[in-house]
């Protein structure tokens, strides 16, 4: 383990210290793993896709609400659409509105 400098002031302090001793300051930000996740929840999704995906309910649920209606008019695309999106759902590729995967935790 070796020793780094400080991003507030500059002096040497440990490389895994969280923060400063001598100013406070932060010394890094955790990294995140891979894309954001959906607040949504997979199963749900999966579930309404499965069962009412021809109507596009999984896509108001995910707050996709003008391709949701356009599902509902056309039938889920004769059924291929919602078969599209189960598979997605079933991947975990499926996004929300915000563009956030809506994968199994």
């Amino acid at each position: 383990m070796g020793m780094v400098f400080c991003r507030g002031c500059g002096k040497e302090i440990h490389e895994t210290a969280p923060t400063c001793p001598h100013c406070g300051a932060p010394q890094g930000q955790p990294v995140r793993s891979g894309p954001p996740r959906s607040d949504k929840d997979y199963a749900v999704t999966l579930l309404l896709c499965f069962f009412v995906g021809f109507l596009g309910i999984h896509r108001f649920y995910a707050g996709k609400i003008g391709t949701g209606l356009l599902q509902m008019f056309t039938f889920g695309g004769l059924g291929i659409w919602a078969f599209v999106d189960l598979i997605f759902v079933a991947l975990g590729r499926f996004t929300d509105s915000e563009g956030r995967e809506i994968t199994f935790r």
